[in-house]
């Protein structure tokens, strides 16, 4: 199956790296013009612009500062015009253990779910007045096994803001399909990336691989094709459902 998508302009938050750089690099290769949001690594987002072409460009914004989200939209949408698609891939997972000072513990509750949901939430409110004005769009948010599963201990934060992006991807979908607006949820595993890494130089890779099914850990370019086939329209009708890519370290 050929899957083109040439003409279309899509936001992917957090595309300077791991599971956002390989979802640039694939919709870039099915014809789409990519804006990549990066953080703080500009150099590395305009490099990967270079390399994908289709017109593909690099915008900075702070996701933890409302203004900033807002502005980030903004400037998409006035550098492309009409926008096509938005993907909610960044995020941050903070260790933030219970007996922690409650200074600390709740700074890093606020510091997560700003980055992780808030942040998707002002985003996914500037697309849907953006694609009701264009007559439709698509949007996947990037949640993740913990949103279903749970999380340890330490990451209370993260499963919680996870969760909190599969409600709202499934209240946009059902409030807003009639506008011609689809919502999609892909909730990847352990996969090999640079937040990851932490994790495995801690406990081993072995240890990551008894949690799942599969003979490998799964990697970025794993979880690309997925995006593309739901922002191609062939799987429209399964607007509000939940993907999992997590190599059966959890099967619902």
């Amino acid at each position: 199956m050929q899957i083109d998508l040439t003409g279309q302009n899509v936001l992917v938050t957090g595309a300077s790296r791991g599971i956002g750089a390989a979802i640039a690099r694939a919709l870039a290769a099915s014809g789409a013009r990519v804006c990549i949001h990066y953080g703080i690594q500009k150099a590395a987002s305009e490099r990967l612009a270079a390399q994908i072409g289709n017109g593909a460009f690099a915008v900075g914004a702070n996701l933890a500062d409302r203004q900033s989200c807002i502005s980030l939209w903004e400037q998409v949408e006035q550098r492309c015009g009409a926008v096509h698609a938005l993907v909610n891939n960044a995020g941050v997972a903070l260790e933030s253990p219970l007996d922690q000072p409650t200074d600390q513990w709740h700074a890093a509750w606020e510091s997560t779910l700003a980055i992780n949901l808030t942040a998707t939430g002002l985003l996914c409110r500037s697309a849907i007045a953006h694609f009701q004005k264009i007559g439709g769009g698509r949007i996947v948010n990037i949640a993740s096994r913990a949103a279903f599963r749970g999380d340890t201990p330490d990451y209370l934060a993260y499963a919680a803001s996870k969760g909190g992006m599969v409600a709202l991807s499934r209240s946009i979908a059902r409030g807003f399909g009639k506008a011609n607006i689809k919502s999609f949820v892909l909730a990847p595993g352990f996969t090999r990336t640079e937040m990851a890494q932490a994790f495995i130089d801690k406990y081993g890779e072995g240890f990551a691989l008894n949690d799942i099914a599969l003979e490998r850990l799964t990697e970025p370019s794993d979880i690309a094709p997925t995006v593309v086939f739901l922002l191609s329209g062939l799987a429209d009708h399964a607007t509000g459902t939940s993907i999992d890519l997590n190599a059966g370290s959890y099967v619902r």
